[in-house]
């Protein structure tokens, strides 16, 4: 029995069953490769589903995570942290945004743009003003406030019932959103691309439109960028290439490297509306994910991780875009920056499985979306040893 099949073995007995995983034990990982248990390499285009933005242990994260982590690792939030301080500055100062509220992940960071969203319309406008409309085929996590705003079936089964106050409509359809607005409407709560629902990106212009129904309605904007934040789109947040802001902002996933971490932000005006005592989390901006996320946003900002983000974005886009041509099965390719989905008429989870014995991870959503989130320090190198492995899945399969 190899080492990794060790690790299966023990993992089938102790941890619960909420993931169909793969047979990859990786221990360790640099840039764009992670190696299994059996040293075995890979070349790593899902990047812990958008997550390792700067590769696996970027050298200046790790070097910032050592020296706090012997320093101090956590404190309450009774108290003023310098590190958390320092990240929301430093948030604000990139992005609309005047204040920031810290927590562990995406999840919770949605929960708390709502909580957010419905308290200031509760004190602003009154009472029964809670709805929030949000879009088919959207993720907004696996919490009940979670799934509740996620317009995909699939998530919510098993677990009714589910909180009140959401309604989906089709993502990019400006007037069926402009129609489903009520006297109980709050907020709109979208997702600038929509990453587990296909990779799908909406209408040119459609995000002015939507900011401009806000403010015409008295609605706020919340912006889910979870998975587009954090230079995913070649920009360091989704909305900045629309040329709006929104009102409240949602981030996790690239913040910190890897370290748990998530973030709502929101203008002042908005922000006040949650005192002391409405709202927390134990672990949420302590010092030792707070300095991870500084280094991290540090580095993207100042060691030209966009504009790589954009150039190998493009590159890669239009490699696959000469695999489409060449394989009738493929029907589209589409994103921004390096959030790309390839689009087939044919399942991809097979082709996932195939691609990691051969050496490169990828991901496959909606069932037939091939979805590549790369480190955004990814080169033309490694891009060319990915179409290639592609390119020979793709002719056994047509």
């Amino acid at each position: 029995m190899s080492r990794s099949q060790e690790w299966i073995q023990r993992n089938d007995q102790v941890i619960t069953a909420t993931y169909g995983r793969y047979p990859l034990v990786p221990v360790r990982g640099a840039g764009c490769t992670l190696w299994d248990a059996d040293g075995k390499q890979y070349l790593d285009l899902l990047a812990g589903v958008a997550v390792n933005n700067l590769g696996h242990c970027p050298p200046t994260v790790v070097k910032a995570i050592q020296e706090q982590a012997a320093t101090l690792l956590h404190c309450s939030n009774f108290y003023n942290i310098p590190q958390q301080i320092e990240l929301a500055e430093l948030l604000c100062k990139n992005s609309f945004a005047e204040r920031v509220f810290f927590c562990n992940s995406g999840a919770e960071a949605n929960e708390a743009a709502v909580k957010l969203a419905r308290k200031y319309s509760l004190e602003v406008f009154g009472s029964n003003r809670a709805e929030i409309l949000t879009a088919t085929a959207s993720f907004h996590g696996r919490t009940y406030t979670g799934i509740s705003a996620t317009g995909q079936e699939k998530v919510k089964q098993g677990f009714a019932p589910l909180v009140p106050g959401f309604r989906h409509l089709p993502f990019g359809d400006i007037d069926a959103l402009r129609a489903a607005i009520s006297p109980q409407t709050c907020a709109i709560m979208l997702e600038p691309i929509q990453g587990e629902g296909g990779v799908n990106l909406p209408p040119q212009g459609y995000l002015t439109q939507v900011r401009t129904l806000c403010d015409e309605k008295n609605l706020l904007l919340i912006l889910d960028e979870v998975q587009t934040g954090c230079g995913r789109t070649g920009t360091l947040f989704a909305y900045e290439q629309e040329g709006i802001a929104p009102d409240i902002m949602t981030l996790a996933k690239g913040l910190a490297s890897g370290v748990p971490i998530g973030a709502m932000l929101a203008t002042d005006n908005l922000a006040t509306h949650l005192g002391p005592g409405t709202h927390g989390s134990t672990f949420g901006g302590n010092p030792l994910a707070t300095t991870a996320a500084i280094a991290t946003l540090t580095t993207l900002l100042d060691d030209g991780i966009l504009d790589n983000c954009r150039a190998m974005g493009n590159y890669l886009r239009c490699e696959l875009e000469t695999l489409q041509q060449k394989y009738k099965f493929i029907v589209a390719v589409r994103g921004r920056g390096l959030m790309i989905g390839l689009e087939m008429t044919i399942e991809g989870g097979e082709m996932v499985k195939t691609a990691m014995n051969r050496g490169l991870l990828i991901n496959c959503t909606v069932g037939h979306v091939l979805r590549f989130v790369p480190p955004l320090i990814i080169n033309r190198k490694e891009i060319d040893l990915a179409i290639a492995i592609l390119d020979e899945i793709f002719s056994e399969a047509a």
